[in-house]
């Protein structure tokens, strides 16, 4: 079962596992926008669908965080304020010593780890080109790879040979982006476009397609309305799912 949260923070849950992924927990506008976007609305637009009790539960519940980096989208103060110092945090090697300054005593490179029959695998992607992708800097995805599926957590990345290596290494069935078109006054998209998805797609035909990172922060300029749209004119509607908040899908 897969649930989205918001914006990028979901519930994985695997062969008997659950993963909280990139938690981004703050209030409806408890931040300021991101800069440099082209208008100022603060962050998060949009409430976390779930009460507060419920998140507790979950955050309580869950075997181990995945933070694929630690920008403020997908590691807030919220979660930092709500998550267990001890809890198991599996991120990438560039955010192993930052988690700990903030006091958490259980970090590990979710590379080569493995929670019961769930085995998972550090992937890369690129944040954006030129100098903005670079002024982003490391990012990562991560495979969840069971007996019976494989999934691809894409991270947020645009479409690159990065991401079509682990298409093609993993063969995942399910696929998860992070799309938006995320984008500042300068530089190009930092997360996926439409035209990225189907990209994803083509590579990946026999995988479903599962797109996420929208209407939540305001540099991400492809809404779900906008991509839905789009996936109908690519008759892409039954590979690709567009889940709203608070949504579970059955894998």
């Amino acid at each position: 079962m897969l649930q989205l949260i918001r914006h990028a923070t979901l519930l994985l849950q695997l062969h008997g596992q659950r993963f909280l992924i990139d938690p981004f927990l703050g209030d409806r506008n408890a931040y300021p926008p991101i800069p440099q976007a082209g208008n100022d609305i603060p962050i998060p637009m949009l409430d976390l669908p779930l009460p507060p009790a419920q998140i507790q539960s979950l955050l309580i519940a869950a075997d181990a965080v995945i933070v694929t980096h630690l920008h403020r989208d997908h590691w807030d103060d919220a979660a930092k304020a709500l998550i267990s110092k001890d809890k198991l945090l599996l991120t990438q090697p560039e955010s192993i010593a930052l988690l700990q300054a903030q006091g958490y005593t259980n970090v590990q490179d979710v590379q080569g780890t493995k929670l019961g029959a769930v085995q998972l695998f550090r992937t890369s992607g690129q944040h954006g080109t030129g100098a903005v992708g670079q002024r982003m800097g490391a990012v990562s995805g991560v495979i969840f790879k069971t007996p019976e599926m494989t999934v691809y957590l894409a991270g947020d990345t645009i479409w690159c040979p990065e991401v079509a290596a682990a298409i093609t290494l993993y063969q995942p069935d399910y696929i998860i982006v992070n799309a938006g078109a995320a984008q500042f006054l300068e530089g190009g998209p930092i997360t996926m476009t439409a035209e990225d998805i189907l990209a994803v797609t083509q590579a990946a035909p026999q995988a479903h397609v599962i797109a996420v990172h929208m209407d939540t922060v305001n540099h991400c300029f492809l809404t779900r309305e906008i991509l839905r749209e789009y996936l109908l004119e690519q008759d892409l509607v039954e590979q690709v799912l567009v889940p709203d908040d608070g949504e579970e899908i059955v894998l």
